[in-house]
């Protein structure tokens, strides 16, 4: 599991720090930044080896895996270090809420940026597959299947065309937001997510 640059662990400066950490937590999907923790050299270790972050808990005074009572996990994608090699960055895939308090974030998004509400309607649409055809309009989309979702994504498309070419502005958002959900809807549908589109778009655009 390579979850961080061998150049960068080798680069830490533990001494500067006193052989604790800061880590800045980072949701990869929306980009929200979750929680701030700290990490000693064995629980780095720790995390690099299980794929779960772990912190070195001040109050505890021992390693400690977030979500080893509660579940709420925080699966590492990447780990990298600032320009002073003295703070971490970890990108993770959250298991539930990560505040003990039982929200998002520990930190009161009071200036939220609006894109990252489209992470959470993909996390509110797939909570939807499976569920009792009658219990929502996604959810009944999801026991139509793949052609009935593919033919909305169709629909919502036309109609995001129709109105650009009326110059209706209101009109092209809602419709724009209609096209967005059944897309997402569709992706979900097919065990693809908003991030393999976004890392898509990197590829061809970083080249």
């Amino acid at each position: 599991m390579n979850l961080m640059k061998q150049e960068q662990l080798q680069s830490l400066d533990w001494a500067k720090v006193d052989n604790l950490m800061p880590v800045v937590v980072q949701n990869r999907t929306s980009g929200k930044v979750l929680m701030l923790g700290y990490v000693n050299e064995a629980s780095l270790a720790a995390t690099l080896e299980s794929g779960k972050m772990t912190f070195f808990s001040r109050t505890k005074q021992r390693l400690w895996c977030k979500g080893e009572e509660s579940g709420n996990f925080l699966n590492v994608v990447e780990i990298s270090s600032d320009c002073d090699n003295d703070t971490l960055l970890a990108i993770v895939d959250p298991v539930g809420p990560t505040c003990h308090l039982g929200t998002e974030t520990c930190f009161k998004n009071e200036l939220e940026p609006s894109l990252s509400f489209i992470a959470d309607l993909e996390q509110i649409v797939k909570s939807r597959k499976g569920a009792d055809p009658k219990s929502s309009y996604t959810a009944s989309l999801y026991a139509r299947g793949t052609k009935r979702i593919s033919q909305k994504v169709g629909e919502e498309g036309v109609e995001v065309a129709l109105a650009a070419m009326a110059n209706d502005m209101d009109e092209l958002t809602c419709e724009s937001a209609d096209l967005l959900y059944h897309l997402t809807v569709l992706l979900q549908n097919e065990g693809l997510t908003l991030a393999d589109v976004a890392a898509k778009l990197k590829e061809r655009h970083t080249k």
